[in-house]
């Protein structure tokens, strides 16, 4: 993994995360650990959702571990478990930490809403919770994530830019929303519907278990045969795994539209250069993993989070929550270069690799 790029992005970052949220706010909790002042030999409990999405294992993960062991001087250990999208798994993964004994537990939810007994579980045996990318329910003291609302937005706007002046009321849109078991997905697909309503037609619509590729194919066809392709403007797709699915239909019944995404996996990067899908959403993981790692350290630690988090939000069950949110910007084929490879994300020898380098050498990306 390239990591020089992205502990200069992160640094750069930090002076400005405070201005970046849009904080949904209300109050009630403290930001401040009342736990005895520890020192770096603290273990760090890290749990994420599911291994589908590429993100995970190959970003969030590395690089919270690696911030860990900066701020504690490489004396920290992390005890990491991976849900696979099982909520029943992430609740035994927690009942672990706990038994483990835990300092703190960053957590990324696979279902926000039932995790909810556990995060209390957990912070009952003294062990503060950092949500991680998903607003998980409980008593949680500390969040980041990216602004999801922004996040819809940004995508929304996209796809009306890539239609252009087939952008009318009467143009048919098919929305392919990720799951309903994750918050982020009704605030990325509240912000899209505000940018998109009013704008086109909303043909056809779907919130996809599990955020499953599979079935936002099997959604994509329905939509064809119920909209009829030939009327099919364009697809708004939360993210890029779902996208490589939807497009797999699309191409299927002889349809080209522009596909929105997110999360600039390598293959929704690739398709964005060969002209397969439109967009997608550039989210830097190190400032929000270097926000988790930081936050957690803190906690153990017993410090005060007011340095680290400038953002409040609140949950259905927790208030005044102290926050990161990051901003994020919209990846086309014309900043690729300026974005994930000059942030070392990947190297154009990645992208461009076998059957994808005709078309980045027409986009100078090499």
């Amino acid at each position: 993994m390239r990591r020089a790029a992205f502990a200069v992005a992160a640094g750069a970052m930090a002076v400005s995360l405070a201005a970046c949220g849009s904080a949904k706010e209300s109050k009630g909790s403290d930001s401040s650990s009342s736990a005895p002042a520890k020192g770096d030999n603290i273990k760090v409990g890290l749990l994420l959702p599911e291994n589908k999405t590429a993100r995970y294992e190959k970003f969030d993960k590395p690089l919270i571990e690696k911030k860990i062991k900066e701020l504690t001087n490489g004396k920290a250990t992390v005890d990491y478990n991976n849900a696979r999208q099982d909520a029943n798994l992430q609740a035994q993964q927690v009942d672990t930490m706990i038994t483990n004994k835990v300092d703190v537990l960053i957590l990324d939810a696979v279902d926000a809403k039932a995790i909810q007994n556990s995060v209390q579980k957990a912070v009952d045996a003294g062990i503060k919770v950092v949500a991680y990318d998903r607003l998980a329910e409980g008593p949680i003291s500390a969040y980041t994530s990216f602004d999801n609302e922004e996040v819809g937005k940004t995508q929304g706007t996209a796809l009306l830019k890539a239609l252009g002046s087939k952008a009318t009321k009467s143009s048919k849109i098919v929305m392919i929303n990720g799951s309903v078991t994750d918050p982020n997905a009704a605030q990325f697909k509240k912000g899209a519907h505000e940018v998109l309503n009013g704008k086109v037609t909303i043909a056809k619509e779907y919130d996809t278990k599990e955020w499953s590729p599979d079935n936002a194919n099997s959604e994509m066809e329905s939509a064809i045969s119920a909209v009829d392709k030939d009327k099919i403007a364009g697809v708004y797709s939360a993210n890029d795994g779902m996208a490589g699915g939807i497009i797999t239909a699309l191409k299927a019944a002889g349809v080209s539209v522009p596909v929105t995404g997110q999360d600039a996996e390598l293959a929704g990067v690739q398709r964005i250069v060969t002209g397969d899908q439109y967009m997608s959403v550039y989210k830097p993981y190190a400032p929000e993993a270097d926000a988790a790692a930081e936050m957690a350290v803190a906690l153990a630690q017993g410090k005060s989070l007011d340095t680290v988090a400038k953002d409040k939000v609140s949950s259905g069950s927790a208030k005044d929550v102290p926050s990161v949110l990051v901003p994020v910007t919209a990846l086309t084929k014309d900043n690729i270069k300026d974005t994930v490879i000059k942030d070392g994300v990947y190297t154009a020898a990645e992208i461009c690799a076998g059957k994808y380098k005709s078309a980045c050498d027409k986009l100078g990306i090499n």
